[in-house]
């Protein structure tokens, strides 16, 4: 087992981001979570990689309870997750192969970790991550320097460069082009295939869920709307996952009001 939530909640203040989300992934699946703009698909993989802790509710990652571990403890867990984040936190002046390279930092301490900000321990190892993603000619380069999808490839290499035994991939190729989205999804699905990796990725493009992902699980107002293999998602469990009540409020219907259910797998 990978990944299981036990009736977990999160808030943000007063906001309710995730509502009693019961969850549960098995070691190398592949899993992509869909839903609209504010749906907590963001916070669901943030609460699965231990970075936020759920205000009820408890989280299982890689056979460990992170929030009863101690902080080392929970350090060396997350060391075995790897997430890659919509907007990567690069430094600007940072070079792309010490940003690669920085993917196993969690594994080489800190004495380690220090010597490779001024000389970078494994040009070969970085490079070959870049090159699987088309930036190989970028190794030397400073962040600051590359475009938004430029970028969000350099976070992905970092992710494959750390080798984790968790993926988590929020948004990871919303800057990209279709030809670049669709390669690096591919690539991602590969490599977890190939390694036994766990991969869940949240996405906005639906498309790119059905042709990549076995598993799609549909997220609305903060709950698991629906949870199918991607050949049993149709069109109403989406027209209903997408459905916009603002809008539809705010145009004029005869009769009486339709209330939309959201239908489940």
């Amino acid at each position: 087992m990978s990944i299981r939530l036990h009736g977990a909640s999160l808030r943000h203040g007063q906001v309710l981001a995730l509502d009693g989300i019961d969850l549960c992934i098995e070691a190398g699946e592949r899993v992509a979570i869909i839903g609209p703009s504010g749906a907590g698909k963001s916070s669901l993989l943030h609460l699965m990689a231990s970075a936020l802790r759920p205000s009820s509710g408890r989280l299982e990652l890689l056979g460990e309870q992170p929030w009863t571990l101690s902080g080392r403890a929970r350090q060396r867990l997350r060391a075995r997750v790897g997430l890659v984040h919509q907007a990567p936190p690069l430094p600007p002046r940072q070079r792309v192969v010490t940003a690669v390279l920085a993917g196993r930092l969690g594994q080489w301490g800190t004495l380690r970790g220090l010597a490779n900000l001024i000389c970078p321990l494994d040009v070969p190892g970085a490079r070959q991550a870049l090159a699987d993603l088309g930036l190989a000619d970028k190794l030397f380069v400073q962040c600051g320097q590359l475009s938004g999808g430029q970028l969000q490839r350099v976070g992905i290499a970092r992710a494959l460069y750390q080798r984790p035994q968790v993926l988590l991939a929020d948004e990871p190729v919303s800057a990209m082009d279709p030809v670049l989205a669709d390669h690096s999804l591919g690539l991602l699905n590969r490599h977890a295939d190939v390694n036994g990796v766990t991969l869940v990725a949240s996405l906005h493009a639906v498309e790119l869920a059905l042709a990549h992902f076995p598993r799609v699980i549909g997220i609305r107002d903060g709950k698991v709307a629906f949870d199918c293999p991607a050949d049993a998602v149709t069109q109403a469990l989406l027209d209903a996952l997408y459905a916009n009540e603002q809008l539809l409020a705010q145009q004029p219907v005869p009769g009486p009001s339709l209330v939309v259910q959201i239908p489940r797998c």
